[in-house]
């Protein structure tokens, strides 16, 4: 028997101005400059908090200094906008009600949002906020937290000043792990229970009261709460106590606390309330607002297509009322929604629920996951022009609304955030074993094969690593799970303080490229897993061959990064906006396209040295092509003009992790800092193009063991819905070692980090001591021994070259008046002018690779090089502490090695130490040998009136001090120095061997 739906009746809101029409716009809902209330004229043209207070049912500014200052007895609507990457703003409107608020001043909000809304182009979410029950969102702009004070403009009662006031004991209830809600409670013994925080404020000083029940994670929470309280309200100045469920007497802090109730007592059980009872499980309801009515919508299951584009919707999920407003919705459907809405909330047993509307095509990630089925690309979006409709009409009518169109992305290249000064290994994946490559391989990467490789760079106080694997397209599951294995191994052996990472092919981040300055990327394999799976499959093995025909595209965005990929050899392979070499054998083209720089040219030349070197290729333009260029490509085919789209940078969202029998959840931290990442959680930095997980020092081991697995659940489950690919790349971060390229998304601060402790030892110590204690400076780790590894010096060793700053990305190992000098000194009859030889572009210092059967016999002399290395810039280059006029003698300071039975050099420091010495002092005394001295403009190579007679190797000593430390940078003697310095220990490194 069928049975009549039921209908929710909507009370209409306070009385309002709104001028509607009966029949919706084609392109948006009517808006008339009556709509809009005048306080609202320019909001939401900038990133940023703006707060209105309803007075006299008016929205009146509330000034930026008492921005989370809320009182009881008010209303408010807060914007806030927040400038994405894509160059768009976007705005979130609530409307916060305070507990003392009158029922007018409450409706009043609720239009006034509407309104505010209507101004900003109708894309808005729109929140509703009760005292007490606010979402995190909310909180999360007045971190740590708003403690509301009694008063209100309508409600007749009287605003009571902080500073103005006698200092009355009061305790607060805390409640939140990632955000707190708090709460003032009656001082009373009966108020506290097991399961809450509670801070109890007297005039000296501010007990901290942690339940037995509650975490580590809420306790350090409500730590800022004190600290808050500490400074709001007693100006820094008094004692903080913290106060375990539990204690016994003998404690002199929890003695005192208990002494404010009139002595210890145990506490009894809570009660649970019917707000704090879990709710059972609820299946989300939706329904239809038609002509007033809230009708209920029949469907087996919430699907997209359930709702119309002319109509308003409620979506009851129980603890969240989502009302969505079609696009072609009037605007007196809107309200009439918005009041079925808060009708719902009248229901007898109904919780405080969170109501939040939203408009068609702007959906949070939320109200989308209720559905199973919903569009990546959300076909009712609204487009741009009807967006600048709406501008142009609000416009006519006098009101800005900028907000509403898009402002210009920013367009800047990329930048590493990574020291590019250090040392790199690669190993290739073989079966289930690694190799290491020599030096002129490690960049030249197949993609039917995997490959690891490990970055050691200088950190602030300590050696960093970064250790990755590199995924070919082509590579088969048994190596790449081998790979993972052997780098997992490698972080072990660093005590896990290295980051972990996992590339693939054709979705590398600028990090990889800058470190390898120079990436090759051929087709096929050389594995023996490739060549199984190729004889196994039957397919043709396409493995690069210096003899058959290749074509390469060049990419990237200069020395310091630049990449050749080896695409197919057809013209549809070819792109206007790239250049290309092609080589059949001893032919070698090179193929520039139309929309190239002189940049994309160089580095075809700079690439022809590694992929074809000594061979001088035919250039090719565009459309200037000869016929066997093309026959080589079988024939001319058109081709595309438009660069390959890098994945533009996105937002970050910030997500702690719970991981729990094959389940993960997932919690999103809105406006987050530093002091989010709890050292006891698993976190989740998703930026799409690139996946960051940050694993705590106290996280359980188990826990941290599955941090891949965990980073791969929550790639395939796609959370914020954004199409993510399970090849973006991905970093496991350990606390303590974050590289600066995960750390840039946050106002780090390296102290935080290095502390001891769980997260509330770390709080307190914070609260009680006013800032970060400095924690010990870790000793520079001495490097774990690989196959073919050397130590990278020290910073007091390092050149200029090697700081490092995201601004300026300097070619490794050179410092900017090296390479100044070398660019303007070297010959020019070079084919390649801009072309240094391929080993000068490699990390420096470099290993020096050897074979390691040899290795072995001359160990003791390896460790005595290295640890020549590690010694301190004062005894390696003693030179600024000798006079200019000392004369070194060769023959009275050179020391006779003592050489040992195992053929070791016992004295190679000191040897090394007065070579340096006796080369520094000839050197320095260049200046003064009566050399004559020429300008800078003579003595280039391309000088129109070049100096002749001079020795052209040494061109530098002709210039005059002044003019050579204005070209270049630095002294004469600074460089003899450094480039001496550099020198001598590689003759004696050679000398070794």
């Amino acid at each position: 028997m069928g049975m009549e739906k039921p209908r929710i009746p909507v009370k209409n809101f306070a009385s309002s101005s709104f001028k509607t029409t009966s029949k919706a716009s084609p392109s948006s809902m009517a808006v008339s400059m009556k709509d809009v209330d005048s306080a609202f004229q320019g909001a939401g043209q900038k990133a940023g908090l703006e707060i209105w207070r309803i007075e006299n049912f008016h929205p009146v500014p509330v000034p930026s200094s008492s921005y989370g200052k809320f009182f009881t007895g008010d209303s408010y609507v807060i914007l806030k906008t927040t400038a994405l990457k894509s160059g768009s703003l976007q705005h979130d409107i609530h409307y916060w009600l305070g507990k003392d608020t009158s029922q007018d001043e409450a409706g009043t909000a609720a239009i006034k949002t509407v309104e505010l809304d209507a101004a900003l182009g109708g894309r808005a979410v729109q929140y509703r906020e009760v005292q007490g029950h606010e979402t995190e969102k909310f909180l999360s702009y007045f971190k740590p937290c708003i403690i509301p004070q009694d008063g209100g403009i309508s409600s007749g009662f009287k605003h009571t000043e902080i500073n103005e006031r006698e200092h009355v004991t009061r305790l607060f209830v805390c409640r939140g792990k990632h955000v707190v809600n708090v709460k003032e409670v009656p001082f009373a013994r009966s108020s506290l229970n097991h399961d809450d925080i509670f801070i109890l404020d007297t005039e000296s000083k501010i007990f901290q009261f942690s339940g037995s029940n509650s975490s580590i994670q809420e306790r350090a929470k409500a730590l800022e709460v004190v600290q808050y309280i500490k400074e709001t309200y007693h100006e820094g100045k008094c004692e903080v106590a913290a106060v375990e469920d539990g204690k016994l007497m003998a404690d002199a802090d929890a003695g005192e606390f208990w002494g404010c109730f009139g002595g210890f007592a145990p506490l009894p059980r809570k009660i649970a309330s019917e707000g704090d009872r879990k709710a059972e499980t609820f299946s989300a309801k939706l329904l239809c607002v038609d002509k007033g009515q809230a009708v209920p919508v029949e469907a087996d299951s919430l699907t997209r297509k359930l709702l119309d584009t002319y109509k308003c919707y409620l979506l009851d999920c129980d603890t969240e009322i989502y009302v969505w407003m079609g696009r072609n919705s009037s605007l007196a459907q809107r309200k009439a929604a918005s009041s079925a809405a808060e009708e719902s909330l009248l229901e007898p047993g109904r919780p405080q629920a969170h109501v939040i509307r939203i408009i068609e095509g702007f959906e949070t990630v939320m109200f989308r996951s209720k559905f199973e089925q919903w569009p990546q690309k959300n076909d009712a979006v609204v487009s741009d022009e009807s967006r600048g409709k709406v501008a142009a009409f609000l416009k006519r009518q006098g009101l800005n609304a900028k907000g509403i169109n898009k402002a210009s992305p920013a367009k800047d290249e990329p930048q590493p955030y990574i020291d590019c000064s250090g040392n790199l290994q690669v190993w290739h994946i073989n079966g289930k074993n690694k190799i290491l490559l020599p030096p002129s391989d490690q960049s030249k990467f197949y993609s039917g094969d995997c490959y690891i490789f490990q970055y050691a760079y200088p950190g602030e106080e300590k050696e960093e690593y970064l250790i990755g694997t590199w995924f070919g397209k082509m590579s088969i599951e048994e190596e790449r799970t081998a790979a993972i294995s052997l780098a997992n191994k490698m972080v072990e052996n660093l005590k896990s303080q290295a980051v972990l990472a996992r590339f693939y092919e054709g979705k590398e981040p600028i990090q990889l490229f800058s470190i390898f300055q120079s990436f090759l990327v051929f087709k096929g394999g050389v594995s023996s897993g490739y060549k199984k799976f190729v004889k196994e499959n039957s397919t043709t093995d396409e493995t690069y061959s210096e003899e058959g025909a290749a074509l390469f595209r060049i990419q990237g965005s200069g020395p310091e990064n630049m990449q050749a990929i080896q695409v197919e050899p057809v013209a549809s392979s070819l792109n206007s906006s790239y250049c290309y070499i092609l080589h059949s054998g001893s032919i070698v083209f090179t193929w520039s396209g139309s929309l190239t720089t002189s940049v994309d040219q160089e580095l075809v030349e700079r690439q022809l040295d590694l992929i074809k070197p000594n061979v001088q290729p035919k250039t090719q333009k565009e459309g200037t092509e000869t016929e066997q260029f093309w026959s080589l490509l079988g024939g001319k085919s058109e081709h595309p003009s438009q660069k390959i789209g890098k994945e533009p940078e996105h937002d970050p969202h910030l997500f702690s992790c719970t991981f729990s029998k094959g389940n993960l959840k997932v919690t999103e931290i809105f406006n987050f800092t530093q002091d989010d990442l709890m050292t006891e959680d698993l976190f989740i930095l998703d930026c799409h193009s690139d996946i960051y997980v940050w694993v705590g020092q106290q996280l359980d081991p188990k826990i941290r063991l599955q941090a891949l697995s965990i980073a791969e659940k929550y790639i395939e489950q796609d959370f914020l819905m954004e199409n993510l690919s399970r090849e973006t790349p991905l970093y496991i971060i350990m606390e303590g070692s974050e590289p600066p390229f995960f750390t840039r998304f946050f106002n780090w601060d390296s102290a935080k980090s290095s502390m001891h402790g769980n997260s509330f030892q770390r709080k307190l110590a914070m609260v009680k001591n006013g800032v970060p204690p400095t924690p010990d400076k870790p000793k520079r780790r001495t490097p774990t021994s690989y196959a073919g590894r050397s130590s990278v010096p020290d910073k007091s060793q390092r050149s200029r070259s090697m700081s490092f700053s995201p601004e300026r990305v300097r070619v490794r190992g050179r410092s900017p008046a090296f390479n100044a000098l070398a660019a303007n000194f070297e010959n020019p009859n070079a084919r390649n002018l801009s072309t240094p030889p391929p080993a000068v572009r490699k990390p420096s210092p470099k290993p020096v690779m050897l074979d390691p059967s040899k290795v072995a016999p001359k160990s003791g002399a390896i460790a005595v090089l290295s640890a020549s290395f590690e010694r301190p810039r004062e005894i390696m280059i003693p030179k600024s502490i000798i006079p200019k006029s000392l004369k070194v003698s060769p023959e009275n300071n050179k020391p006779k090695p003592e050489v040992n039975a195992k053929g070791s050099i016992a004295t190679l420091n000191t040897r090394m130490e007065t070579l340096t010495i006796q080369e520094d002092a000839k050197e320095g005394e260049a200046e003064d040998e009566g050399l004559p001295i020429f300008p800078y403009e003579r003595l280039k190579t391309t000088s129109t009136n070049p100096v002749t007679d001079v020795d052209i190797t040494k061109r530098e000593t002709y210039l005059s001090s002044a003019e050579f430390k204005e070209k270049f940078g630095m002294t004469k003697e600074s460089f003899y120095k450094l480039a001496k310095w550099k020198q001598n220990r590689l003759k004696m490194a050679l000398q070794l061997f």
